[in-house]
């Protein structure tokens, strides 16, 4: 059966969901944030207030759809790209009700995009505090005589970056990204990754993103998740965990935008087309 064209537009119902100050701390733990980042890792430590690390704006916003795409083999199915939104500082305990909306399914030939976008409001207040907007291909899905969708036209600046952030990432890392909720076995079960064709599980593309948020967060925003008002990148190649992650940033002159590219020590480089924004301190 081929993709539901049909459910381009159409918002699903409502989901509730909430989070504790335990969540956004395992959370942080699980894109490697510690000791040096004691406010996204402690609730008690004298004289810090618990705050959160933005890119758990992508989990808060998370919601079933409840709708089929179609009828096509899950294994085939790749997270592309991801994006958010944040329109006020995260509370580390909250509760949001979430919608969402498929916003397109592009043709690309060998397969499908299909984009979404997900809005995620307070659930006493109504105030909007995420808007997410993320894209998956699904190979074998293509070929339909479909819009190709836009292009991006992300451009690496000719000069060298502003900044560049590395962080070692740990070899148990997406054991403990896992608690979080994402137990997919990809990233835990070596029987599994093997057939999918990796040597060994591989790191979750959104604890790759996570990772590159700290070093946006902390280079460019100084360390102000008030101050961290959106991100976007591509997942172009996967992580092993125990592999060493930089971030490379490029910020405008007045610091309200940056570019970026997270590679691996070979150069490889697995998040591109990246691009934050930020609110003045």
């Amino acid at each position: 059966m081929p993709l539901d064209h049909s459910l381009i537009g159409v918002e699903s119902a409502p989901h509730e969901r909430s989070w504790t100050s335990a969540d956004t701390l395992l959370y942080a733990l699980g894109v490697g944030a510690g000791t040096e980042e004691l406010a996204f890792t402690t609730e008690n430590s004298a004289g810090v207030r618990q705050r959160v690390l933005p890119t758990f704006a992508v989990l808060a916003a998370q919601a079933p759809t409840g709708r089929r795409l179609g009828d096509f083999d899950p294994a085939m199915l790749v997270h592309a790209e991801q994006a958010f939104e944040l329109h006020c500082e995260l509370p580390p305990a909250g509760r949001v009700r979430t919608t969402s909306t498929v916003t397109g399914i592009y043709d690309k030939g060998s397969g499908a995009l299909v984009t979404t976008e997900a809005r995620a409001a307070d659930a006493e207040s109504g105030e909007l505090l995420i808007t997410s907007r993320s894209s998956v291909f699904i190979r074998g899905e293509g070929g339909f005589g479909g819009e190709r969708g836009p292009r991006d036209e992300w451009a690496e600046p000719g000069r060298p970056p502003d900044h560049t952030v590395t962080y070692e990432t740990r070899q148990d890392q997406a054991l403990l990204y896992r608690l979080s909720g994402d137990r997919n076995p990809l990233h835990s079960d070596p029987a599994f990754a093997a057939r999918a064709g990796f040597d060994r599980p591989i790191l979750h593309g959104l604890c790759t993103y996570g990772i590159s948020g700290r070093a946006l967060l902390h280079a460019v925003a100084g360390s102000d998740p008030a101050r961290f008002a959106a991100m976007s990148g591509r997942f172009s190649k996967p992580v092993y965990p125990g592999e060493a992650l930089t971030v490379s940033i490029w910020t405008s002159h007045d610091g309200a935008t940056a570019l970026f590219r997270t590679a691996k020590e070979d150069g490889t480089v697995v998040i591109d087309r990246g691009r934050a924004a930020f609110r003045p301190a």
